[in-house]
């Protein structure tokens, strides 16, 4: 699946092309050359969408980030626009929020042919997806030191100038209520850039306000200790563990404080978070009320148990991880729980 949706991203950078989309009025001033006339395989549709490059490097050059935009698919010149940001840090937020969850074409095959989302979220909204930081998806830098300074700081600064830059392509945007969402470590990104926007709302001329509105994000990684304290917690207030086993880790593992905060775990914290892992062996982490889907077990003659699909872009919380290996003679719970817990 994910071969997949590179694939349909390289199509979309080879469909851009000037030209007009059907069904759908003009709309001027516009990058024509940003337009996107048709995907293979893509469903007809009423609304269009534009796909591009917008320049954020000081000076001019060698530095530019990837966008993909749709407009709301009834009456967009009265929606909102929203920003979209999947995390990682690295995950693209074309090849998965795009393309895997909340786009209005979504890859379930690795055919030539895209399905439409029944739940897309232009269905309410203008949806603006970016790829961030640069060496992310289409997003690029040509120079080395570019890729050597990244992190939250940077990210929020070229997302900023990106946002500027994209309303000038698209005016008619500068005054519509904004938002921006995402998930995972978007938890960074998304209040971070929200900050920036609103600080520099306070100093600037008005054609040069963002009018945002708010921002909400899924999954959220804020920091490891509140976090992992999030996750038990959730798990003892929808019954998945027991009164004894959530006071167990708390107890054991310090509620789960850092070190340098004064955090002490004690030698019950790694059994406590086995145990505590081994509550959702049948249970999706990510939607708790969902049943699993198991695959067959391999090998001939065997009666092993049925066995769960391969996950993709996971990551452990880094406390969680440390106990859990600490602990193990060998790194299958480790990586059962790695498969548990995804950044994206």
């Amino acid at each position: 699946m994910a071969v997949a949706a590179v694939v349909v991203v390289l199509m979309l950078a080879l469909a851009m092309a000037p030209g007009a989309a059907s069904g759908a009025p003009r709309r001027s001033p516009r990058p024509e050359a940003d337009l996107v006339t048709g995907l293979p395989g893509q469903p007809a549709v009423g609304f269009r969408h534009y796909a591009g490059y917008v320049d954020v490097g000081s000076g001019g050059g060698g530095k530019a980030l990837f966008y993909w935009f749709f407009e709301a698919e009834r009456e967009p010149e009265k929606k909102p626009l929203l920003l979209w940001l999947n995390g990682g840090p690295g995950c693209s937020s074309v090849a998965y929020g795009a393309a895997q969850e909340l786009g209005p074409f979504l890859v379930r095959s690795y055919g030539a042919n895209l399905t439409r989302n029944a739940y897309a979220w232009n269905k309410a909204v203008n949806l603006l997806f970016l790829e961030a930081p640069v060496g992310v998806g289409f997003s690029y830098a040509n120079r080395t030191a570019d890729l050597r300074r990244l992190g939250d700081r940077v990210t929020a600064q070229d997302s900023y100038g990106f946002l500027l830059s994209w309303l000038d392509r698209f005016p008619e945007f500068k005054s519509r209520d904004f938002y921006i969402a995402g998930e995972s470590y978007a938890g960074h990104y998304v209040p971070q850039l929200a900050e920036l926007i609103y600080d520099g709302n306070k100093g600037a001329n008005r054609d040069r306000v963002i009018n945002i509105k708010g921002f909400m994000i899924g999954n959220a990684v804020l920091n490891d200790a509140t976090d992992q304290l999030g996750m038990v917690e959730y798990a003892w207030s929808h019954a998945i563990i027991s009164d004894e086993l959530y006071s167990a880790v708390r107890r054991e593992c310090d509620s789960f404080k850092e070190e340098a905060d004064g955090g002490r775990p004690g030698k019950g914290c790694s059994p406590a978070l086995r145990a505590f892992l081994g509550a959702y062996d049948d249970i999706d982490i990510y939607s708790i009320y969902t049943p699993t889907c198991l695959l067959p077990a391999t090998g001939a003659g065997t009666s092993a148990a049925p066995r769960r699909p391969a996950a993709r872009l996971v990551a452990a919380p880094r406390l969680f991880s440390e106990h859990v290996r600490a602990s193990s003679p060998n790194t299958t719970r480790s990586h059962e729980f790695d498969h548990k817990i995804r950044l994206g």
